[in-house]
């Protein structure tokens, strides 16, 4: 069984940088693509980004694009995201999934098996 553990969510100015990671056990991380979700309160869970098994392929949200880098480290289990230039609309719970199999990127909840508990992050303004 594949868990994966979100860190590294905090509160931050605007403007600010942080860096979540994504801790992955139960093995074969190498060939799971991987995907950033959020959710604000009161709203829908949307997408952030995703990166594929091998790291060659990455997609972002508009609204993250340029200001957030998603990238992993296979040979520690681990994937990242990067994110500056932190907005308060950005304030959400951040949520890491893994979906095992397939070459490409994921941009749909569903496409995802696995799913971390979430790691809270607060851009004050």
């Amino acid at each position: 069984q594949v868990r994966v553990v979100e860190s590294g969510g905090g509160l931050v100015q605007t403007g600010d940088s942080l860096r979540l990671s994504c801790a992955a056990s139960g093995g074969g991380f190498s060939s799971y693509g991987m995907g950033w979700f959020r959710q604000a309160p009161g709203k829908e869970r949307e997408f952030v980004g995703a990166i594929s098994w091998s790291g060659s392929s990455t997609v972002y949200a508009d609204s993250v694009k340029g200001r957030f880098t998603i990238s992993r480290d296979n040979a520690k289990n681990t994937g990242y995201l990067q994110m500056n230039s932190l907005k308060p609309e950005d304030t959400a719970v951040y949520y890491c999934a893994a979906r095992h199999g397939g070459g490409g990127v994921y941009l749909s909840a569903t496409d995802y098996d696995y799913w971390g508990q979430g790691t809270q992050v607060t851009v004050s303004s």
